[in-house]
């Protein structure tokens, strides 16, 4: 880590430490429904009456279990007929990413454009990734999903506390170096408050590290690595042939998945859901 990156870390902790910078915190709605998906009792009815407190949400929920990806023969019209078509684990997840587009949402006018901008990249990454999932065996879509959303989740606290830096914050190089730098170890801070296991965490501490491998099978932090990759989000320099995630997934790295026009479609369908 560089000494700028260091002493900005060092600065960052503080603030939080003290109170003077809160960290992102997911819509009290979003916890109240995980809360609830962990108690085996909770029935739809429940979690529908939970999701009510919060009528933004619950738009955009049956709005989306309407959509191409999850629409059946017959419409979805309120809340429980969604939780018991798609199941309270899937509503859970769903709930949590349509849930951090709030999250996304600037202070201020001079925050906006880069909130926009890393929302936007979040959004792509997450339906490259859910795409990904369908093939992979062992690894829900909606997981999948939220992984690619929450992947870059540590810059929002290091572009709020730069904003009072004018020097770093009109420097794009720099301002670039220290989030490139830092959003890792900003997200597991953030992650960790949120009490979200290891499988996401390890996401946000691992996404941009191309060396990263590991026992077993394809895991979220694969798939995130290869929505970056393959979605133009990473410098030219890497070479894919390097990335242990392609033979994790078995896949060939002359290919763009992503070009592929049936992908192209469920890509295209996931981001407009994801931004209604």
């Amino acid at each position: 880590m560089s000494a700028k990156a260091e002493e900005f870390y060092a600065k960052l902790k503080t603030a939080v430490e003290s109170d003077q910078l809160v960290l992102p915190t997911l819509p009290e709605v979003a916890l109240k429904i995980r809360e609830a998906v962990e108690n085996d009792n909770t029935s739809a009815q429940q979690i529908a009456e939970t999701l009510t407190q919060d009528a933004s949400l619950s738009a955009r929920l049956i709005q989306v279990s309407n959509s191409p990806l999850y629409r059946s023969r017959n419409p979805i019209e309120d809340l429980q007929m969604a939780v018991t078509r798609l199941g309270i684990r899937m509503v859970k997840d769903l709930v949590i990413s349509l849930a951090m587009k709030q999250i996304y949402q600037a202070t201020s006018d001079v925050l906006d454009e880069h909130f926009r901008n890393s929302w936007n990249t979040a959004v792509e990454v997450a339906a490259i990734c859910r795409m990904l999932a369908t093939t992979v065996p062992g690894i829900n879509p909606e997981q999948a999903l939220l992984a690619g959303l929450i992947h870059n989740i540590g810059s929002l606290p290091i572009l709020v506390l730069a904003e009072d830096d004018d020097d770093l914050f009109n420097n794009s190089e720099a301002l670039g170096a220290v989030i490139k730098e830092l959003t890792s170890p900003v997200g597991v801070l953030i992650l960790e408050a949120w009490n979200f296991g290891d499988a996401m965490t390890d996401v946000v501490k691992h996404a941009h590290n191309f060396s990263y491998d590991h026992e077993g099978g394809a895991n979220l932090t694969d798939l995130v690595q290869i929505a970056l990759l393959q979605g133009g989000h990473e410098p030219e320099e890497v070479d894919w042939a390097n990335v242990p995630a392609f033979s994790k997934l078995g896949m060939d790295t002359d290919v763009n998945i992503i070009e592929i026009e049936e992908n192209q479609e469920i890509i295209e369908n996931t981001k407009q859901s994801l931004m209604v």
